[in-house]
């Protein structure tokens, strides 16, 4: 199976390096130099993981992740030379998968973008990786492959929207996922419009039967994150 890297950078003689450094039997690289290119590509082709860079010259790295991120169902690595820890902080909010500062040893990139491969191959074929799609957290304990979910070993019953809300909290534990997203997440099949009182009332329901008020946080004016103790 071939993976497609796409990397989004404005610096050629970098973006040729990355696109070496990555090419291989198992994974095809492709390179553009700004946003305009990117969004046409990602149009017309699918992506296993996006390499994108903050300052390029057509627009904000970080404008176009939330766009990604409520589009596509894709992760995306962040390079940049800002190491400032609020700019980390924004990215990872924004949902970003990783962040690597430049400059950055071929090496660790290669290990980062690897796990970023295995990571989605396995929320694609959960079979191919159950553990990663079982959590024990504090008491709880939830088994997304049998589709078990428990608190202090007494079941709990939870629908099928609120198993892919606890579903994507809990994989990205610790990451401020928004609003948007979580909606576009969770009613995928596009039907009916959702208005958001939908979220915000399911965020509600799962709190309570989890009783997990201390750790499905909201943050005002972005969204909602699982904050583990």
């Amino acid at each position: 199976m071939t993976n497609t890297i796409l990397i989004i950078e404005d610096d050629k003689s970098l973006a040729g390096g990355l696109k070496r450094a990555l090419a291989s039997k198992q994974c095809s690289v492709e390179t553009c130099p700004g946003l305009h290119t990117a969004k046409e590509k990602l149009r017309h082709n699918s992506y296993a993981l996006i390499l994108l860079d903050i300052n390029l010259p057509d627009g904000n790295g970080f404008d176009f992740l939330i766009e990604i991120k409520e589009k596509y169902d894709t992760p995306v690595i962040m390079l940049t030379a800002n190491d400032l820890e609020s700019d980390i902080v924004s990215a990872l909010e924004q949902g970003a998968d990783d962040y690597i500062t430049k400059p950055f040893s071929l090496a660790i990139l290669r290990a980062r973008v690897q796990a970023q491969l295995r990571r989605g191959q396995a929320n694609a074929h959960p079979a191919l990786a159950h553990t990663s799609d079982r959590y024990a957290i504090d008491g709880y304990r939830f088994d997304f492959d049998k589709m078990e979910f428990s608190r202090d070993g007494i079941l709990i019953e939870l629908s099928k929207t609120e198993q892919k809300l606890l579903h994507i909290l809990v994989r990205n534990a610790g990451i401020t996922l928004s609003r948007e997203h979580l909606i576009n997440f969770v009613w995928t099949d596009g039907t009916q419009y959702v208005d958001e009182n939908a979220l915000s009332v399911a965020i509600k329901r799962l709190r309570d039967k989890l009783a997990a008020q201390d750790y499905i946080r909201t943050v005002y004016g972005i969204g909602y994150v699982w904050k583990e103790k």
